[in-house]
């Protein structure tokens, strides 16, 4: 049986910050936080993996975590600064263990800027396993697929990604910098480990599943509405292969840190690009193609976690 942490009293006297609190974490804020993780799990992860839908961002049975071995388990809401998900069916909680004896680190469930977070905030948890040990992060999405040759339930290797809501002046790097995580201009020419990605492309051929994984484009939206078919015609223009509503701004935050990035998305919904389409995309598809590829996505990154342990890509 995994343990979980119940213990609600937060180490050094940290509380729990409030959602629309316009303050940044310090680092001495992410420093207790990790301490308060470190002191109660017996290892140090590798690893950190942000499990989205698919991978058990929403179903706790046959999810990635349930395949850890010795596992620990944080609810979001006893950890000192961490945000709590609002959305529904997400797990909330870390998720510490060994897959194939490598010691990983599992968000399940993440916060999202639709749910009234800051961008600094959605991104904190990247730089809380930066500061436990994690040097390599996986990071999944469920996505809407812009390409045409992209089918529901396909798989795209984040190759690039556009920072819609970077362009706009929001981004999770705002406001002073503190170079302990990072310096002031973070390139992100190569946010991608290309490694990975053709890694990423080899394990799907061994598993068989090589005509459902791609490599393309990511863009982020703010939501929580799903887009206009103006929108998604702009997006395609401008090359976006998927669009979804989370992921660039971890990518942003790990890179600034000096994590090596893999990303991917599962393909929960085609967008809707013509006027005369009557479908309507909706939260409940992306949680049933979600499930449908759960087992797939679980070996594929178990796949992907033994080739970093061994290869320690950057």
């Amino acid at each position: 049986m995994p343990q979980v942490c119940t213990n609600n009293s937060h180490k050094n006297g940290a509380k729990k910050t409030d959602m629309n609190n316009d303050e940044s974490y310090t680092y001495e804020n992410l420093s207790e936080t990790a301490e308060f993780l470190l002191t109660r799990v017996p290892f140090k992860p590798s690893i950190g993996i942000i499990c989205g839908s698919g991978m058990g961002a929403y179903w706790n049975e046959g999810c990635l975590a349930d395949a850890l071995e010795n596992k620990k388990e944080f609810p979001y809401e006893i950890i000192p600064h961490f945000p709590v998900s609002t959305v529904p069916g997400h797990m909330g909680k870390l998720v510490f263990g060994y897959l194939s004896g490598i010691p990983v680190v599992c968000m399940q469930g993440r916060f999202h800027y639709y749910e009234g977070y800051p961008l600094w905030k959605c991104a904190m948890p990247v730089r809380v396993m930066k500061l436990i040990g994690v040097s390599h992060l996986i990071a999944s999405n469920a996505a809407g697929g812009l390409n045409d040759k992209f089918k529901i339930g396909d798989i795209m290797l984040v190759k690039d990604h556009i920072n819609m809501l970077g362009f706009a002046g929001n981004n999770p790097l705002k406001g002073p910098n503190d170079e302990r995580f990072g310096p002031r201009f973070p390139p992100m020419n190569k946010a991608y480990n290309r490694e990975l990605i053709d890694q990423g492309k080899k394990v799907a051929r061994e598993l068989g599943m090589g005509g459902m994984v791609h490599e393309g484009t990511y863009t982020c939206l703010g939501g929580p509405n799903f887009e206009t078919v103006a929108e998604l015609r702009m997006l395609k223009m401008l090359g976006a292969d998927a669009v979804g509503m989370s992921t660039v701004h971890e990518v942003i935050t790990a890179r600034h840190c000096d994590m090596t990035v893999l990303a991917f998305s599962l393909i929960t919904n085609i967008c809707i690009t013509d006027y005369e389409c009557h479908d309507k995309p909706n939260h409940e598809e992306v949680m049933d193609v979600g499930k449908m590829r759960q087992d797939t996505l679980k070996l594929f990154v178990k796949k992907l976690v033994e080739y970093i342990a061994q290869h320690n890509p950057q």
